[in-house]
Parts: structure tokens; C-alpha cells; sequence
């Protein structure tokens, strides 16, 4: 079949590329920046979700197309990406185009479990009214509403994992949390056999009565409480038993309000709404479609070492960002003030600073120590920060090492702590090539 892909580059959508050409099908992926192919049945256009809100738009793009699936999504609103253009508006219009199209025969449309008619949060109901939609249209397709998707490279496993290695775990309120999480795997060779039109698919409940669209719930074979969830997750990376502290509802509320300030988090008021829904399903279908059953949670982690490693880095390197931050800020604060001006103009003096700059220097040194502070906690883009306070301690060391040798065999080793010090920022300044990978 040709098939129009969207969400091509996306979490479930890149590997789905790949199955579909295993599978010998042709694939046009609509993308917002389009790169040249090397593959002859795989071919890019540019295509934006944030604005491709007209039928006709997308009309264009669907000449000599079997079929449509639509994998785009965000968890978050940002900037021109907001739930409204991403779920609803960019999808109704390519649903309406293909129901147009003289070639298509088939949509898919990746939504989520908890899309229905108890949805609540922005996320499930901007996902339920593009597939409301859909099920209106006379054109044949399912609306795939997977739970909790599993799969390296995920933003929300990654999140999971790194939640699985803290110390203390922690229990969000007191609701039962089911989920039953399933393997990106699975969902992508289910997907696959949709395109397939499998006979079994064909017992999926539809829509509604009259309407051509088919309900496809994917779920994975357990049933577990999220901390369980946690629990065995920690398991399979290799640690020992998860010790998890309950967190009353009126606490857990306000910490998802903070946690949405928190950039990269995946914890906020509305991911806490969804997570105290039961994210469950039959998984009898899941396991027609794919032939067996689906993958258990205890498999989900192939390479226990490297996977521990990077989910320990997930809240390790944060907490060392955070410690140097404030070694910076609680430096600029003493040197103000807090530590007396006579005795730090007599250290000066000691290193050769002029009298008349004395002044400059110390509060000079202090409000650049404070920048640092700031910056760390407040810049996305942090290398050349790193590198900077690198050259500025190295500095201080040699000059304090020359002109204030006392301070190498003090007790408390002043100028010695300086050497964890430069090995952490130069640990942050290797790790941080690019803010998403940290």
C-alpha cells in the first residue's frame, strides 16, 4: 500500500517507518522539515500540524494514497503546539480530506486509553474530539486508544525508569492508579496488522452503531498499581525492594503544581487526573491482533546496566546542577557581606590588588559568583557556562595556590575541594552537548 504517515519522526511514529517498510509497503511521511531518501519507497513532505488546520492543505497531499495513519501527539502545550491545533484541529482536517480523497481507503488514528466519554483533562478531550470526528466520516478506520506505552528513547518510560531508581519512591494520593502499560513493540506490530486488515481486528467494537470507524483499545497482559508499576520496573533494572512513601491527596496536589514548573517534568495537575484513572483494557484483542500476547513489564527492560545508569543520571545529574548552583549563590552571599569586608580587602591585598580596586574585585567577584548561580538554574543552554566556571575556579586555585600557599594544607581544605568541584563541572560540561539529552 502507499501510505501518509504523520508523526514520521515521533516516538511510536519512527519505528512504525521502519515496520512499514519491512512490510513492503510505500511511505510518504509528512514532517515539518523534510530531508532527501535514500530509500526509494520512502518519500518526505513538509507538513505542520500547528497550522495545517484546512482540509484543502492536506487534500493535495493525498494523491495516489491507500491509506492515512496519524501518530502525531505532545503531552505538553507549547508555544504554537497546543492541544487544540495538535489533537483536534490539524487531524479534523486531514480526516475530512481523506474522507474526500478519491484513493484512501483506511485511517488510523493513534489516540489513548481514556479518550471517552469520562475524559476530563485537555490531553484525552482534544484527543476524543478528533476521534468524535473521525467516527462521523464515511471512511473506514480505527481509533487505536493504547495505555501507557513503554519503550527506550520514551519520554514517559524514561520518566518511569527515573522514578524507579530514587532512593524513596513516592505514592501520588490515595486513588487506585491502575495501568497496564504495553510495549512499543506491540503497538507498532498491531498497528501494522490494522494495515493489514486482519480478520480478528474486525471484532473491535465500533464507534458507533452506524459510523465506519472500529475502537482498537491496545493494552498490555497486566493489571498493576502504579507504584507496582515502579516496583517492578526497579526490579528488572537490578535494584533492590522500592521503598514508597504515601503522599496524602492535598500534598500530592500542590507537588504536581510545582512539578509542572519544573522543565522536562511529566508531572503536573492534569497528568495527575489521568494517572488516577483506571488506564486499563481488555488485552484479548491486543493479543489477536499481534498473534501472542503481549509483552510483560517484566521484559520491558533489555539491558538492565545501561538503562540503570541513564535513569540514575536522570535525577543524579539535576541534584549535582543544583548543588553547584548553590555553592555559587551561597559563595556571593558570604563574600557581600556575611564575611568581614576588612578581612577579605586583606586577602586581596595579599594577592597583590591594588587598594583603589579592592572595592571592584570583591563585590565584582561576588556578583559574577551569583550570575553563575542564576544561570545554572535558569539557562537551557548551560555549556559555555560550564566551561566558564571552569576557567574562572582554575584560575582562583593557581592565584590562591601562589600567593596564599597557607590554604593548600589547611585543615579544612579550602583550595583542595576545588578539585570535585572542577571534576563535577566538567562531568555537566561532557554530558550537556544538548539540553534534551540531559
Amino acid at each position: 500500500m502507499r501510505i501518509l504517515l504523520t508523526g514520521a519522526s515521533g516516538f511510536v511514529g519512527a519505528r512504525l517507518l521502519r515496520a512499514l517498510l519491512d512490510d513492503g509497503h510505500h511511505l510518504v511521511c509528512a514532517v515539518r522539515t523534510p530531508r532527501a531518501s535514500g530509500e526509494p519507497r520512502l518519500r518526505y513532505v513538509q507538513a505542520d500540524f500547528s497550522s495545517d488546520t484546512g482540509k484543502a492543505v492536506w487534500l493535495g497531499r493525498l494523491q495516489g494514497i491507500d491509506a492515512v495513519i496519524n501518530t502525531v501527539g505532545i503531552f505538553r502545550e507549547s508555544g504554537r503546539q497546543t492541544f487544540a491545533a495538535i489533537h483536534t484541529e490539524a487531524p479534523r482536517a486531514l480526516f475530512a480530506a481523506c474522507a474526500e480523497s478519491d484513493s484512501v481507503q483506511l485511517v488510523i488514528q493513534l489516540s489513548a486509553l481514556g479518550a471517552d466519554d469520562a475524559a476530563t483533562t485537555p490531553y484525552h478531550l482534544s484527543k476524543k474530539a478528533a476521534d468524535d470526528y473521525l467516527a462521523t466520516l464515511p471512511v473506514a478506520s480505527f481509533i487505536v486508544q493504547p495505555s501507557l506505552i513503554y519503550g527506550r528513547g520514551g519520554a514517559s518510560a524514561r520518566f518511569f525508569k527515573m522514578l524507579a531508581t530514587l532512593p524513596l519512591g513516592v505514592r501520588f494520593g490515595s486513588a487506585p492508579q491502575r495501568v497496564q502499560p504495553v510495549h512499543v513493540d506491540d503497538v507498532v506490530a498491531a498497528l501494522c496488522a490494522l494495515v493489514r486488515r486482519v480478520p480478528a481486528a474486525e471484532t473491535a467494537p465500533r464507534a458507533r452503531p452506524d459510523s465506519y470507524a472500529r475502537i482498537v483499545r491496545l493494552a498490555g497482559p497486566e493489571v498493576v498499581s502504579f507504584t507496582d508499576y515502579l516496583r517492578t520496573l526497579r526490579r528488572a533494572l537490578g535494584l533492590g525492594k522500592l521503598w514508597v512513601l504515601p503522599l496524602p491527596d492535598f500534598l500530592t496536589r500542590s507537588a504536581a503544581g510545582m512539578a509542572q514548573l519544573v522543565p522536562g517534568s511529566l508531572l503536573d495537575p492534569d497528568a495527575l487526573s489521568m494517572l488516577n484513572r483506571d488506564n486499563v483494557a481488555d488485552p484479548a484483542l491486543t493479543a489477536r491482533l499481534l498473534g501472542h500476547a503481549p509483552r510483560a513489564i517484566g521484559s520491558f527492560v533489555t539491558d538492565p546496566a545501561a538503562e540503570r545508569v541513564q535513569a540514575q543520571m536522570d535525577w543524579l545529574l539535576p541534584v549535582l546542577r543544583w548543588s553547584i548552583a548553590l555553592v555559587w549563590i551561597a559563595t556571593a552571599t558570604v563574600s557581600a557581606g556575611l564575611y568581614p569586608v576588612a578581612d577579605s580587602y586583606e586577602l586581596l591585598a595579599r594577592t597583590g590588588i591594588p587598594q583603589e580596586l579592592r572595592p571592584l574585585m570583591l563585590y565584582g567577584a561576588s556578583a559574577l559568583d551569583l550570575c553563575f548561580g542564576l544561570g545554572i538554574l535558569l539557562l537551557k543552554r548551560r555549556r559555555w557556562l560550564w566551561l566558564a566556571q571552569l576557567l574562572l575556579i582554575g584560575f582562583y586555585t593557581v592565584v590562591i595556590a601562589l600567593r596564599l600557599p597557607e590554604f593548600l594544607v589547611h585543615p579544612y581544605g579550602p583550595l583542595t575541594k576545588n578539585l570535585p568541584m572542577l571534576a563535577a563541572i566538567w562531568l555537566l560540561y561532557q554530558v550537556e552537548r544538548n539540553p534534551k539529552e540531559t
